[in-house]
C-alpha cells in the first residue's frame, strides 16, 4: 500500500489537463478579444513573440478610406459635374468606374458601405457624391480584358470599348510612381503634352500628399489599341498618357500609439511592412509613435526592392534594425520573416492577401485579417483578427503570456505538494507511522492538486503587468528560478513542519485516529493557503487582488474546505478520520493560514523594494482590459 501511495503522489497526471484547460480557456477568451485561434498552440506561442511584422492599411489605420484631394491636370476645377459635360470629365469618371472591381452597397437607413477594396471604394464614393452613377459607366464600358491588381506589379488595368468616346481604350491605375514611369504624355486642359515638363511638379504634389500620410493612386490611359492586348500588364502598359492621381486619407486608429508604446515596454519590436510608398509609410509610422527621436531613415527604413537586392548575410543584420519596409511585396515580407527567425526572433506576422500565405505559414504565429483577408490567408494563419486591428495583436500577446503564467502557477503548486507528500509518505514508516496518509486520503489530495487546482489556476485572467516584462527566451525552462526556490523552500518547510507534527503525536509511542485526522486536515489546508501564493506568482501584489475576476477560484477554495470538513466529520473508517471539535478546526485554520499571511508579507516587502525599478504600465490598463 505504501508503494501505491507513492505512485499516486509522484505522478503529476494533472499537468496535461491543466495545460489543456488553460489553452481552452484562453482560446475562448481570446475570441472575445477579437483573436479567433485556429491552431491551439498559437495561444502560447504568441506570448513569446519578440517581433510583430504588421501591415499598415486596416491594421494600424482605420481602413475607412476617404478621398482627400484630386490632382487631374486636365480637370482644372478638381470636381466632376453630374452631367459629365466635357470629354475630360468623361474619361476621368470612366477611368475610375470601369477600371475597378469594388462596389458600393446601399441599404435603407444605413450608410453606404464598400464591397471589395476600400481604396477603390473611396474613388467610387467620390463619384457617387458628385451624383454620378458609376454602375452605368461600368456597364457602358465593354470590357474585353482586365488585369486585377497584383501586389507584385502594383497596378491594375482594364481594356475595352469606351462608352463615352466609342473607341478602344486601356485604363491603368496603381502606385503613382510606377504608373508615371510608364507614361510619355500627360493630359492637360490644353490636350496631350509631353510629361517630361510636368514630372517635377507631379512628384512635388505626390510628396506633399504622402508626407501627410495619404495613400496615393495614379491613373493613366492609352488610346489607339485596336486589337485585344496579350500578355502581362507589365508588357502592355507602356507609352501611356498620365491622367492624374488622387490622395486618399486613411486615419490611424486612435489606440495604435498606445498599443505600440505598450509593445515597446513589453520588449516586442514592431515593424511596418506595407505596399505604400516611402513617404506615406514614414508619416504613418511617425503618427503611430514607432519612430523615436534621433532615428535616421537610413537605418530603420528601406524599400522592398532594396531589401530584396541585399544578400541574406547583409539583409539579416538590416532586418533587426529596420522598422519600416515600404513598397514591399509578399516575397519581401517572407524574406524578412525568414531572416528574423534565423536571428533567433519569434515572429508574429499579419497578412490579408493570397500572396501573404507563405509568410503567414513561415511565421511562428500567422495572423490573418478577419474582415478583409482572403480565404487563402485565413487558411494559412494560426489566428484570425476579427477586427483587423493592431491593438488586438497586443491583446493576443497579453493572453499568451498569461497562459504561460497560469501553467507555471499550476506546476509550482503541484510540484510543491508532490515534494511534500512524497517526503511524508517515505519518511512516515521510519518514524513508526506506517501510513501517515491513507491511499483514499491521498486520492482526495490528488483530486485537489490535479483537478481543483487546475480549474482554479488555469482560468486566472490576464493582468496588464505581464506586458511590463521582456518576452521569455525560447530556451528558458518552464520551471523558472523563483519557482524552483519556492518549490524547494516551501516544500522543505512544509515537510519539516509535518514530520515534526507526526513526531509530536508519536511522543507517547502511539498515534490515534483523531491525531491522524488533525494531521490530514493540516496537510490539506496548507495546500489550500499555498494555492493563494501560487496565484500571485510573477507579481509582487496581494493574492487577493482582482480575486473577484476569477470566479472559479472563488468557488473552488470554499468547496475544498467544505468537502474536507465533511470527509473528516463523516468519513469514518473509509477515510480513517474522527470528528474534530470546533476549537480544533479553528486552530488548524488559523495555524495553517500563516502560510498565506507570510506570503502576503513577503510580497509586500518585495513590492516596496522593487517600486520604481519596473516601468509603470498602468496607463495601458484601459487598453488591454477592453
Amino acid at each position: 500500500m505504501i508503494a501505491v501511495t507513492i505512485i499516486v503522489v509522484a505522478v503529476p497526471e494533472g499537468l496535461p489537463m491543466s495545460v489543456t484547460l488553460s489553452l481552452a480557456y484562453s482560446m475562448r477568451k481570446m475570441t472575445a478579444a477579437n483573436n479567433l485561434v485556429r491552431r491551439m498552440h498559437a495561444c502560447e506561442t504568441i506570448g513569446a513573440a519578440t517581433v510583430i511584422c504588421s501591415d499598415k492599411t486596416g491594421t494600424l489605420t482605420q481602413n475607412r478610406m476617404v478621398m482627400n484631394s484630386v490632382f487631374f491636370p486636365a480637370l482644372k476645377s478638381g470636381v466632376l459635374t453630374r452631367e459629365l459635360s466635357t470629354p475630360v470629365e468623361q474619361i476621368v469618371a470612366e477611368s475610375i468606374a470601369a477600371n475597378s472591381t469594388a462596389n458600393l452597397s446601399r441599404k435603407d437607413g444605413d450608410a453606404t458601405s464598400v464591397l471589395g477594396n476600400p481604396t477603390e471604394g473611396a474613388t467610387l464614393m467620390w463619384l457617387e457624391e458628385a451624383g454620378i452613377d458609376y454602375l452605368q459607366l461600368r456597364q457602358d464600358f465593354a470590357i474585353e480584358m482586365q488585369w486585377t491588381f497584383s501586389t507584385e506589379r502594383k497596378m491594375m488595368g482594364s481594356y475595352g470599348l469606351s462608352g463615352a468616346g466609342g473607341e478602344k481604350i486601356l485604363y491603368i491605375k496603381g502606385a503613382p510612381e510606377l504608373v508615371m514611369s510608364r507614361c510619355t504624355e500627360i493630359l492637360t486642359d490644353k490636350g496631350l503634352q509631353s510629361i517630361s515638363h510636368f514630372t517635377d511638379r507631379i512628384n512635388a504634389e505626390l510628396r506633399q500628399s504622402q508626407a501627410r500620410g495619404m495613400r496615393t493612386l495614379g491613373f493613366a490611359f492609352l488610346r489607339g489599341i485596336d486589337h485585344k492586348p496579350e500578355g502581362d500588364l507589365n508588357t502592355v502598359a507602356s507609352n501611356l498618357a498620365w491622367l492624374g492621381f488622387v490622395a486618399i486619407a486613411d486615419p490611424i486608429r486612435a489606440e495604435v500609439p498606445l498599443a505600440l508604446s505598450l509593445c515597446r515596454r513589453a520588449g516586442v519590436k514592431v515593424k511596418i511592412i506595407t505596399g505604400d510608398n516611402s513617404n506615406t509609410a514614414w508619416e504613418i509610422a511617425k503618427q503611430a509613435g514607432l519612430i523615436e527621436p534621433g532615428e535616421s531613415p537610413e537605418k530603420i527604413h528601406m524599400t522592398g526592392s532594396e531589401f530584396q537586392a541585399l544578400p541574406d548575410e547583409v539583409a539579416a543584420g538590416k532586418a533587426l534594425d529596420i522598422k519600416i519596409l515600404s513598397r514591399a511585396r509578399p516575397a519581401d515580407k517572407l524574406k524578412m520573416v525568414r531572416l528574423l527567425q534565423q536571428c533567433g526572433e519569434v515572429v508574429a506576422v499579419t497578412g490579408d492577401g493570397t500572396n501573404d500565405a507563405p509568410a503567414l505559414n513561415h511565421a511562428n504565429v500567422g495572423l490573418a485579417m478577419g474582415k478583409t483577408g482572403t480565404s487563402v490567408a485565413k487558411e494559412a494563419s494560426d489566428i484570425i483578427l476579427l477586427d483587423d486591428s493592431f491593438p488586438s495583436v497586443v491583446k493576443g500577446i497579453m493572453w499568451g503570456r498569461s497562459l504561460y503564467d497560469n501553467i507555471q502557477r499550476f506546476i509550482m503548486f503541484q510540484l510543491t505538494i508532490n515534494v511534500v507528500a512524497l517526503g511524508v509518505a517515505l519518511t512516515g514508516p521510519f518514524i513508526g507511522i506506517k501510513m501517515p496518509l491513507t491511499v483514499v486520503q491521498m486520492l482526495w489530495v490528488n483530486l485537489i492538486m490535479d483537478t481543483f487546482a487546475a480549474l482554479a489556476l488555469a482560468t486566472e485572467p490576464p493582468h496588464w503587468k505581464v506586458m511590463s516584462r521582456l518576452p521569455r527566451r525560447s530556451e528558458d525552462f518552464i520551471v523558472s528560478a523563483p519557482m524552483f526556490r519556492h518549490i524547494l523552500g516551501v516544500g522543505a518547510l512544509f515537510y519539516l513542519f509535518l514530520i515534526g507534527f507526526l513526531m509530536y503525536f508519536q511522543r507517547d509511542g502511539t498515534v490515534d485516529t483523531t491525531e491522524l485526522s488533525v494531521f490530514f486536515t493540516t496537510f490539506v489546508f496548507l495546500q489550500v493557503w499555498n494555492m493563494f501564493n501560487a496565484r500571485a506568482l510573477g507579481f509582487n501584489y496581494s493574492s487577493f487582488r482582482r480575486l473577484n475576476e476569477n470566479k472559479g477560484f472563488i468557488v473552488i477554495m470554499p468547496a475544498i474546505m467544505i468537502i474536507q470538513f465533511l470527509i473528516v466529520q463523516y468519513g469514518g473508517a473509509m477515510f480513517r478520520t474522527e470528528p474534530l471539535s470546533f476549537l480544533t478546526w479553528l486552530a488548524i485554520i488559523a495555524g495553517t493560514s500563516l502560510v498565506l499571511w507570510a506570503g502576503e508579507l513577503w510580497r509586500h516587502f518585495a513590492a516596496s523594494s522593487a517600486r520604481g525599478e519596473v516601468a509603470d504600465v498602468s496607463p495601458f490598463e484601459e487598453l488591454v482590459d477592453k
